[in-house]
């Protein structure tokens, strides 16, 4: 399983998010500061401001939310997925992208960390 950590401003929302629109189900949670959810062979390890993972640095520096890193999720119908999340109130950051790999299209969740959803070439 790989893990993956993504610093979020609500842990709450964030569990909502991953579980009621990606298929993610929730493994545990530590109130506002942390939780972790898993999907398939990746468990996301959601970390709010009172998580250890948000301690500074020494350098001062703080671990914040969003950035160009994404999780990678591979979908059957990239475009009815657009339609499923549309629906449901999301909205994408970009159209979709199509390249010789496939199509792709970003979500942000509610702290700004990207989900792509990808439909490899056939």
């Amino acid at each position: 399983m790989a893990n993956v950590r993504y610093m979020v401003d609500d842990v709450d929302a964030a569990v909502h998010f991953y579980t009621t629109f990606f298929g993610f189900r929730l493994l545990s949670q530590a109130g506002a500061a942390f939780a972790d959810v898993a999907r398939d062979d990746l468990r996301l390890l959601l970390s709010g401001p009172q998580s250890s993972g948000a301690r500074p640095m020494a350098d001062g520096a703080r671990p914040e939310p969003g950035g160009w890193n994404r999780i990678h999720l591979v979908v059957d119908d990239v475009a009815a997925e657009v339609d499923r999340l549309e629906a449901a109130g999301l909205k994408p950051r970009n159209d979709v992208v199509t390249g010789p790999g496939g199509s792709q299209v970003l979500f942000c969740d509610p702290a700004g960390n990207l989900v792509e959803l990808f439909q490899p070439a056939h």
